[in-house]
């Protein structure tokens, strides 16, 4: 089981565009998550259609139109790159762009369940004592919708972690900079004698991914207990 280095290299690089995706991610998922919770307007059935639309999208199709949208000559990525000087075409933060996207869904979707089991009683109550909208999410409602935060945040790393179709359509396969464990798995099957490594690699990403459920279960129960949740 001992890794190669090309095989480190691309098991640092899937942590770190996880990591990266998800952190990124998380401020603007919980303010969707609380906008469909809390929040009647119109369009909202649309703007939670296209919010889950990577659920049921090809992932390549995703790619796709982060290739037109933020590559180098897109929409919007021509302007970064000429305003900022910012690139996301076959880098990792292309990687963790597409990997945010497609992970995007699982982490709203846990918050916003959250959000709908608080007790809408106990922020009422905090307002009638003057406190401000800002204090009472942070001092109610976001330690009561923190197991849910923690699980959407598992379930965004997990998918991360698999990301493929999105990251090789719109950053391509490159070891060292774009080169994941999913792509790194793809290459070694295309390359004759290397299901050593394919299987190496399959066996890590099982052990991360329970990993990451059985710490997010742990953590989850612990955070429940200190809330006398449970």
């Amino acid at each position: 089981m001992l890794l190669t280095p090309l095989e480190w290299q691309a098991l640092a690089l899937s942590l770190k565009i996880s990591t990266v995706a998800v952190a990124a991610s998380l401020p603007l998922g919980i303010a969707v998550a609380w906008l469909l919770a809390r929040k009647q307007f119109p369009g909202k059935s649309v703007l939670d259609g296209v919010i889950h639309l990577p659920l049921v999208l090809p992932p390549v199709v995703i790619g796709y139109l982060l290739l037109v949208v933020m590559g180098r000559r897109g929409a919007v990525g021509q302007w970064l790159y000429e305003t900022f000087g910012v690139s996301f075409s076959f880098s990792w933060k292309g990687a963790a762009l597409a990997s945010a996207v497609v992970a995007f869904p699982l982490l709203v979707r846990a918050i916003r369940l959250s959000l709908e089991l608080v007790d809408k009683r106990l922020e009422d109550a905090a307002r009638t004592l003057g406190a401000s909208p800002w204090r009472v999410f942070y001092s109610i409602t976001l330690p009561l919708i923190a197991p849910g935060i923690l699980s959407g945040l598992v379930l965004a790393f997990a998918r991360s972690l698999g990301e493929f179709g999105a990251t090789i359509t719109f950053v391509s396969n490159i070891p060292g900079e774009t080169q994941t464990i999913p792509l790194a798995m793809f290459a070694f099957l295309e390359t004759p004698g290397a299901e050593e490594s394919v299987a190496r690699l399959c066996i890590l990403s099982i052990v991360i991914a329970l990993m990451s459920l059985f710490g997010s279960e742990w953590l989850s129960r612990r955070m429940k207990k200190r809330m006398g949740l449970s």
